[in-house]
């Protein structure tokens, strides 16, 4: 359906969509006529749809009662908990494997022809001559396989090993991570993998909620804050859950990692309890227990938990160099055919012709070289051993060794935000107050101020406090009187110090003990305490507050406390908190100073959301742009003071909305948006999030060199724009096109154009909107985004990175690149067509999933640049170079079968055959793999020679034509100058035009390479020794009296000369007049 459509075109394709059901029902009851017309094609199809769903049926997902402790009561049976990456099993290994290799063309090619040699009638060689290299590739891949293979075994014997305590009604019982089934009580100690996804009982710390790390998950490294069901929480003694009969409903298993509904029910007490659970009841599998020692019921395992069902299976990645290889070979193949049936013609098809036909076809089978697959594997390995020691890139790892020349073709480049251009490390760097800014610099002055302010506030609170209700009462009519600005200092820091969900958490000394709440004495020191929130920009933000001299040293669901810089501390009742959530772009807090009894609301947030509720003012919006152009992330904050009557009033408003049925998360924020009027405001905060090292000029190479860049994070859209643009990922002058959420197909429709009228523009989406534009308009939607200079998805599940790589693919037919560091971008470094893990603080998981493994970001420039071009130019000469080389023997053979009457005999025998694909040309062949054609600092300086890659026309129909023809015009020579100049002995003929046919290819080699190595030169003298050496002892083919004259002598070298010598000319007339990009550089 096109896109430009008038609103109604909408209604008319909904009514459409409605009638098709009914429409197929009414076709369906006209009986026999129906059945004759095609219904009997219905009913077979229908059959064989039923009998494939019988053979492949998957487990259907049901929700399920989980009781506690009694995994036996579980009426379904569910899946194993153990961890499986790997692809094959030891049934399946070997045929898996062989698959892999003959379902290309080349290898299944080689099979067939080494399988007809033990066919008497059609056997032409020895059988070594074709059965060793295809078993030398078989083996070698085997083998390769097989260590890879072990390894992933290894690693998941280690997970589904790790041992966990289970509760049981005698105690506690040792249980392995993989024994582990629905309905068991587990113990889970902190730091701590959690094995499972379980419903959160109980816990050791006062509160009765603990925080657990989920990088592995979403690839967030900031601590989320779980709650444990308060009625077993509240029970006395870890023993009782056992007296209690009670049990978790849970929803089916599914996908999303950020939503959960259950109920928890305890049937043995009057009335029985029911209490409602979310996803902050929840301990996902993988994530990581934080603090304090937890108590879960296990409610899914194995393939239904969270983080396995937001994995995909590894798939087998084949380069596009191999894919274009098997294309050429099949050319070949049918050059081969074509040239056997020509000989067959020419014979006049004779006898038994079809006899000839098939030995004609095994003589010309060197014109597709077995050897292609040795030499390319072996330079695969050597492309891989150069990676890893460049001292450039320390610390890069390639795991899977048979794609390096995909570094060199890549065009959309995937990467993650956190963790992988940000190292996640937040800096407070500027205060705003309206008429005056700080800056890193005038900390101190603050600090100052603060410290004034407070001694000030101590001498006057002993005086004030009884009178310090009735004059705030009035405040809100008198006129207001302008501050100063040490007071609108001390408000500023005071509000940034308790608008907040940071906790700060004190390490125990001890280790705890075996009772459930041990208590070690805790150290409450300054230097003990860390500060754990959801966010790490609000973690930056209390840290500032310490250093200025306002501390925040405790909090709890119900108070928090401040230290002043004299000492003094304050402690403030928390009344409500609002949190912040994507839609209000916001959250406050109301709190009530113990002190003083005054009720002030703080709220604090995104300039767009905040500008409409703060009093009028000129300079935010100005201000806000400024920080952000400087690639800082900005929150606004104001305040908001409350008389205990509004208080009241709007707390009985608000339980009343918390109780309602029917839109229940409306009515709570239109009660919540009665109190954001008119509030007061205090400041502008910068915070800065710390890019990894040169993330900006590795950015800037990488776009250069063609690459168009996605970026694809889980983090929140202001957050995600902000870095786009510090990151350089946008460029300054660049308009960015934020797509507005839509939930509907007319809304996508709409906003689709209104995006199209856009040109050159940055774009940025959030996962929701994509997921509705991708479901109503996925082609419309890749083909625009395409065309944008960089692209920016926020609030991405794992699934939808994987699933954004795989359209990509599907749409443009180019190769793509994932870059990531948590297990949250596994999916997508294993959709794409190259991936590449970063190991960081987010853990190992995506660098020990991914092809490439780095250990900076700033890394990727040089691996794609130098390595990936490198690779792909020395695999492209190298296979064209080996093809070469089958394809200039079979000319030969061709001109002599020709000559001696259409004869299926083999010019060369035995060890020549096998001689001539091994010792005398495999290694100055091979020596192709270090040629290069610009120094590595050169391909740096000038990125934009990887554009060409792209087109692939190192190795395209072209090139490949180029060198056929070579062959066929050497061969030609060679043989015809052999047959002219022999005189009496056909032995000859093979001494003058074997020797040639060496010579020619070691030239051959000299005049390809680019820039001499000197491994390169050992290596055609070896090879020229080599079969000096060997005439000695191949009396069985040589004439070796004759191989001493003169005569022999010229006659070889007037054949090489001619055979070689034109190609110098045309090579050295090539560069005079057409120079390619990479020598105008190197001259």
């Amino acid at each position: 359906m096109p896109l430009m459509m008038s609103e109604e075109g909408f209604e008319n394709d909904e009514s459409d969509y409605h009638k098709l059901p009914r429409a197929r029902i009414l076709r369906r009851k006209r009986g026999l006529e129906w059945f004759v017309c095609g219904g009997w094609k219905f009913l077979c199809t229908s059959c064989c749809d039923w009998l494939i769903n019988i053979c492949q049926r998957k487990k259907e997902l049901k929700a399920r009662t989980v009781w506690l402790g009694y995994p036996e009561k579980c009426e379904e049976k569910h899946p194993r908990n153990s961890i499986k990456n790997q692809k094959y099993n030891v049934f399946t290994f070997i045929p898996g494997v062989l698959y892999e290799q003959f379902k290309f063309f080349l290898n299944l090619y080689f099979l067939v022809v080494s399988c007809s040699q033990f066919v008497p009638a059609l056997k032409i060689g020895y059988l070594y001559t074709y059965w060793a290299p295809l078993g030398f590739v078989l083996a070698v891949t085997i083998m390769r396989e097989a260590i890879d293979e072990f390894r992933r075994f290894q690693r998941d014997k280690e997970v589904n090993s790790q041992l966990y305590s289970k509760l049981t009604v005698r105690g506690k019982v040792q249980v392995k991570s993989s024994d582990i089934q629905v309905g068991d009580l587990i113990i889970v100690e902190k730091n701590q993998r959690i094995p499972s996804d379980m419903v959160f009982l109980r816990t050791s710390e006062k509160a009765g909620s603990c925080f657990i790390r989920t990088d592995q998950l979403d690839g967030e490294t900031d601590w989320k804050l779980k709650v444990a069901v308060s009625c077993t929480q509240r029970l006395p003694a870890l023993g009782d859950l056992f007296s209690i009969n009670a049990y978790v409903y849970a929803q089916k298993p599914q996908l999303d990692i950020h939503s959960f509904e259950g109920t928890f029910t305890r049937e043995d007490s009057d009335p029985p309890i029911h209490e409602s659970l979310s996803i902050e009841n929840t301990l996902w599998a993988s994530t990581v227990v934080a603090s304090g020692t937890i108590i879960g019921v296990v409610i899914y395992t194995g393939k239904e938990t969270r983080s396995v069902m937001n994995t995909s299976n590894p798939k087998s990645k084949v380069g596009l160099l191999d894919l274009e290889l098997n294309q050429l070979t099949k050319a070949l193949f049918l050059a081969l055919v074509a040239l056997s049936v020509v000989m067959v013609t020419l014979q006049g098809f004779s006898g038994p012709w079809y006899r000839s036909l098939f030995r004609f076809l095994l003589l010309f089978s060197y014109i597709i070289p077995i050897s292609l697959r040795v030499n390319l594997d072996m330079g695969k390995a050597a492309y891989g051993w150069m990676i890893m020691r460049d001292e450039n890139i320390p610390g890069t790892v390639v795991r899977t060794s048979t794609i390096p020349e995909e570094l060199g073709r890549l065009v959309y480049l995937l990467t993650d935000k956190t963790g992988t251009l940000t190292r996640n490390e937040m800096v407070f760097k500027r205060l705003h107050l309206g008429t005056v800014s700080y800056g890193t610099d005038t900390m101190d002055e603050i600090q100052n101020q603060l410290m004034n302010s407070y001694s000030q506030t101590q001498s006057q609170t002993s005086g004030n406090n009884a009178s310090s209700t009735p004059p705030r009462k009035a405040q809100s009519s008198a006129p207001k009187v302008r501050k100063s600005v040490s007071s609108r200092v001390h408000e500023a820091v005071k509000a940034v110090a308790l608008c907040h969900n940071v906790t700060p958490v004190y390490e125990a000394r001890g280790a705890a003990g075996e009772t459930e709440f041990a208590e070690a004495d805790q150290d409450f020191s300054d230097d003990n305490r860390t500060y754990q929130a959801s966010s790490p920009d609000e973690v930056a933000l209390v840290q500032w507050t310490e250093s200025v001299g306002l501390t925040l040293v405790n909090r709890d669901l119900t108070s928090m406390q401040l230290r002043t810089p004299s000492g003094q501390i304050l402690t403030y009742c928390i009344l409500q908190t609002f949190p912040f959530t994507s839609e209000s772009k916001r959250m406050g807090v109301i709190v009530r100073d113990e002190s003083t009894a005054e009720i002030t609301f703080y709220m604090k947030g995104a300039d767009v959301a905040m500008s409409t509720v703060v009093q009028y003012n000129d300079w935010l919006e100005e201000e806000c742009g400024n920080m952000a152009r400087e690639g800082l992330r900005t929150l606004v904050v104001a305040k908001r003071a409350l008389t205990d009557e509004q208080y009241q009033d709007f707390e009985n408003r608000y339980n009343q909305a918390k109780l309602s049925i029917h839109d229940r998360t409306l009515k709570v924020a239109a009660v919540v948006e009665s109190l954001e009027r008119e509030m007061e405001l205090l400041c502008l905060t910068g915070v800065e999030d710390q890019l990894q090292t040169d993330v900006r000029p590795t950015l800037e190479m990488l776009r250069n060199a063609g690459l168009k860049i996605w970026m694809l994070t889980g983090d929140k859209l202001e957050t995600a724009t902000c870095i786009a643009k510090s990151s350089h990922l946008v460029s300054r002058m660049q308009d960015t096109h934020v797509f507005r959420p839509v939930t509907s197909r007319g809304e996508a429709h709409l906003e689709l154009n209104a995006f199209r009228r856009k040109h050159d523009c940055a774009l940025v989406i959030s996962g929701d909107s994509l997921e509705v534009c991708l479901k109503y308009y996925e082609h419309e939607f890749v083909e625009l985004a395409c065309q944008c200079p960089a692209v920016v998805c926020c609030r991405c599940t794992p699934t939808q990175k994987a699933h954004i790589v795989r359209l990509l693919q599907q749409h443009t037919g180019r190769r793509t690149c994932a870059i990531g560091d948590g297990g949250n971008d596994v999916s997508m470094i294993q959709a794409a067509d190259c991936g590449i893990g970063i190991e960081g603080k987010e853990g190992r998981q995506a660098s020990l999933a991914a092809d490439f493994s780095v250990s900076q970001f700033k890394h990727i420039g040089r691996l794609l640049v130098v390595h990936g071009r490198s690779s792909y130019k020395r695999s492209a000469a190298l296979s064209q170079f080996v093809m070469h080389r089958g394809l200039i023997i079979s000319t030969m053979q061709a001109v002599f079968s020709s000559v001696f009457y259409f004869a299926s005999v083999p010019l060369y025998q035995g060890f020549l055959m096998v001689g001539y694909a091994t010792v005398y040309t495999m290694f100055p062949v091979f020596s192709l793999v270090l040629d290069q054609d610009v120094k590595p600092e050169m391909a740096m300086l000038y990125p934009e020679l990887y554009k060409d890659l792209t087109k692939g026309r190192s190795l395209s129909c072209k090139t490949f034509l180029v060198w056929v023809l070579i062959s066929i015009y050497q061969g030609g020579i060679l043989m015809f100058g052999a047959l002219v100049l022999f005189e009496s002995e056909f032995v000859h003929v093979v001494a003058i035009s074997f020797t040639a046919l060496v010579l020619t290819e070691l030239l051959m080699v000299a005049l390809t390479v680019r820039t001499w190595h000197w491994l390169m030169a050992v290596a055609e003298l070896l090879s020229l020794g080599c079969y000096v050496a060997s005439l000695a002892f191949l009396n069985q083919y040589f004439d070796v009296p004759f191989i001493m004259t003169v005569t022999f002598v010229w006659k070889v070298s007037a054949i090489t000369v001619v055979s070689c010598l034109p190609l110098y000319v045309l090579k050295y007339l090539k560069r005079k007049l057409s120079p390619p990009s990479y020598s105008k550089l190197s001259s």
